[in-house]
């Protein structure tokens, strides 16, 4: 079923403020041979701050061009707060910031602004835009002589001048400093505080474990982990520890209490750990703790963890 063929058995009375924000059920969308969304069930409910994370090709992309009505989905539904997303784009209840879009020419960039503002019921002021978005000063400047950094904030007001409920940023930070990035993420952080849903991609897992609630991992067109940081964390082994090798066989380390797994680099071992108390004990025991260093899992370890998981069992 397509999502228009849903929109049939589904009016706009039947749409309630409990439905979520976003919906995906079944979802597939293939490209030839390749799935690039395989069999997705996902729900994200109003007020939620998700990251999608993953490799090049994994499937974001395209599971955003779903969830924004740029495509339909071979297999399955997909819908936004209740009912089709081109029902919830013409309502101005979504904006969205894409990483391809061309700058438009001869246009000074309070122009763009107003005119994306004036195709919403109700905007916010668009200085008020400018001023989230850190562009106040280039409001008089040609959107076409602008920087790459200062084009990507540019499209961030774009995307929150119609005040939408639903607010889908595709790699936002891409082309922003240090600077620019920290206030970036300022002014979505207020964004989102205000009860609007957001949804980002990021390549930056640091930005997906301090700004967002829930983390979702996408790999081969599927969902491979849902949760917080800290729950992808101990997914993945909440722990390495970390000790000098010292001639030791890994395989013996390997069967120590709540290891999950080895890696051996320049000598010493790395052992991911569900239990680290119970790990260094048993190190202890064996007289096995030079060198020994505890240290949380990373958001990076624990993402490259969960897709070599899945190059396993392909």
């Amino acid at each position: 079923m397509t999502n228009t063929e849903s929109a049939v058995t589904k009016t706009d009375t039947a749409v309630t403020e409990t439905d979520p924000a976003v919906s995906f059920r079944g979802a597939v969308k293939a490209f030839g041979a390749v799935r690039a969304v395989d069999g997705v069930d996902l729900v994200i409910e109003r007020g939620e701050t998700v990251a999608l994370l993953g490799r090049n090709g994994a499937g974001k992309s395209t599971a955003i061009s779903l969830l924004l009505g740029l495509d339909e989905p071979d297999a399955g539904v997909v819908e936004l707060f209740g009912g089709p997303p081109e029902r919830a784009v013409r309502a101005g209840r979504v904006g969205a910031m894409l990483q391809e879009a061309r700058a438009v020419p001869r246009v000074t960039v309070r122009e763009l602004v107003s005119f994306v503002a004036g195709r919403y019921p109700a905007p916010l002021p668009v200085g008020r835009a400018l001023e989230l978005a850190g562009i106040a000063e280039l409001a008089d400047r040609r959107v076409d002589r602008l920087s790459g950094g200062q084009t990507q904030r540019v499209r961030f007001a774009v995307a929150l001048v119609g005040e939408p409920s639903l607010l889908v940023l595709d790699e936002p930070t891409a082309a922003l400093d240090v600077e620019a990035r920290h206030a970036f993420w300022a002014a979505m952080r207020g964004y989102a505080g205000r009860g609007h849903t957001v949804l980002f991609s990021t390549h930056h897992l640091q930005e997906a474990d301090v700004y967002a609630d829930r983390i979702l991992v996408v790999d081969r067109g599927r969902i491979i982990a849902d949760g917080s940081g800290e729950q992808l964390k101990r997914a993945a082994g909440g722990t390495l520890v970390c000790v000098d090798l010292a001639g030791r066989d890994p395989q013996d380390l390997a069967l120590l209490p709540g290891v999950r797994s080895v890696e051996v680099r320049a000598g010493r071992a790395r052992l991911r750990s569900g239990d680290s108390d119970a790990t260094v004990v048993a190190l202890a025991q064996l007289g096995a703790i030079r060198g020994l260093e505890v240290t949380p899992v990373s958001l990076d370890d624990a993402f490259l963890s969960l897709t070599a998981r899945v190059e396993e069992a392909a």
